[in-house]
């Protein structure tokens, strides 16, 4: 950040949508559809961090659960 750049005094919230997916959203605007808060607010860093500790796979809820699907069909049928 260059001199000339004022602060980010934004307090922004951790948000997470149905799929598991984490972002941050400024607190003082209403949550986009789909999204909902997740229990973390805080400057732009500390939010960011928290997600990068709390979400832990990348991978969206639907294809977890294909996944774990395939994995359980293939274990039953190995038996």
């Amino acid at each position: 950040m260059s001199r000339d750049e004022p602060e980010d005094t934004t307090i922004y919230l951790a948000v997470v949508n149905s799929e598991e997916q984490y972002s941050i959203w400024p607190e003082e605007r209403e949550l986009p559809v789909g999204w909902s808060a997740a229990g973390k607010s805080g400057s732009k860093a500390e939010v960011l961090a928290w997600i990068q500790e709390v979400w832990t796979d990348m991978r969206p809820l639907s294809l977890r659960k294909k996944m774990e699907e395939a994995e359980a069909l293939r274990r039953s049928q190995s038996d």
